[in-house]
């Protein structure tokens, strides 16, 4: 069997606590040989989702359409996932993602809306939710990793949206809708800056209570900006590394053909060089505002004592949560930071 795939094989934590259902994961996966069929193999499961969506939207069964739908939308997400081999098959399952979401939104509890952010003269593309019941809510600002987009991300929103808070979850550059404009950029303030600017616009929203939320290399994405964008209020950082390019030569080899194509790279070796941009030495003592910091005690992608040296060097009020049975994110025991975090960040955007 493919290496890839036995690698993929340990994605089970990650797919279903986001949204794919266990069964699916365990027929997909175990139907593979090589890792060429991935994309081909979900996108086929995720179209099963969609068309059950598609036909309770037909019967106006708006309950069921969003859940069938969302699940597609997770689904063909994962299709494309590190698929980086065949950029004709990605986009196809790509575009299939972003369109279940968007049939979804509407019909969601609470209802999403799409949003397109001015950026560099193009625009990203986001889901902002509000939670019921709340004229001007605070917002977490969304953050996602290397192979993130806003179609994953789902679950965790409900985890704020559930405590009184809105969410807009983005496609920053390097991600999703955004990846094929615009390279990853380790100055992730510059891009959160120009949302909070659109953000103002809007009279929905306490832009007084303004938090920032990242996973994986979002959490790094998450304590840069939080470094420098003194609008935000309140970060939680969940298994980001410290330097990226430090942990080059650890990573899998899925992982880093992901960075080279997502960093608009030319070869290996300029996206390593690249790489090395995404370091919080010297930034992390810039952050004063409170920090919550995630660690996953088996994470072989970025270790512990990345969130520990994070947590140490951050001038402000900091929690350090080390899971010690926790993988890359802790998907694996995401019970026991998920309320917990949500819950501080509460706290924090309260008036």
């Amino acid at each position: 069997m493919d290496e890839r795939i036995k690698h993929a094989a340990n994605w089970l934590s990650r797919f279903t606590v986001n949204g794919v259902a266990a069964s699916d994961f365990n027929d997909v996966v175990s139907s593979l040989d090589r890792w060429e069929d991935w994309c081909r193999a979900w996108s086929e499961r995720a179209a099963v989702h969609e068309a059950l969506g598609r036909e309770a939207l037909e019967g106006r069964h708006f309950v069921s359409a969003a859940e069938h739908l969302s699940r597609a939308a997770t689904t063909y997400h994962f299709a494309k996932y590190l698929f980086v081999q065949d950029v004709d098959q990605m986009r196809a399952a790509h575009k299939r993602a972003v369109e279940c979401l968007d049939l979804a939104l509407p019909h969601l509890d609470p209802p999403g809306e799409r949003v397109l952010i001015p950026y560099e003269g193009k625009q990203l593309a986001g889901t902002l939710r509000r939670p019921r019941g709340v004229r001007k809510p605070p917002i977490v600002l969304m953050t996602m990793g290397l192979d993130s987009t806003k179609e994953e991300l789902l679950t965790f929103e409900m985890n704020f949206l559930n405590r009184g808070m809105a969410i807009l979850a983005f496609d920053g550059p390097g991600q999703g809708e955004a990846e094929y404009d615009f390279p990853i950029r380790y100055d992730y303030e510059n891009v959160v800056g120009p949302v909070i600017d659109w953000l103002s616009m809007r009279d929905d929203i306490d832009l007084d209570r303004i938090g920032v939320w990242g996973i994986s290399l979002g959490g790094y994405y998450a304590p840069r900006t939080a470094a420098f964008e003194k609008r935000i209020k309140a970060c939680i950082a969940n298994c980001g590394p410290y330097n990226w390019g430090a942990l080059w030569d650890k990573l899998p080899d899925l992982t880093r053909d992901a960075y080279v194509q997502r960093s608009h790279s030319k070869s290996v070796e300029e996206a390593h060089e690249k790489a090395f941009q995404l370091n919080l030495e010297g930034v992390a003592n810039k952050i004063t505002c409170p920090l919550f910091v995630i660690a996953g005690g088996l994470d072989r992608l970025c270790p512990p004592e990345d969130a520990e040296r994070l947590a140490k060097e951050a001038r402000g009020p900091t929690t350090l949560l080390v899971i010690p049975d926790g993988n890359h994110v802790a998907h694996n025991r995401f019970y026991k930071y998920r309320p917990q975090s949500a819950d501080w960040m509460a706290e924090q955007l309260a008036r």
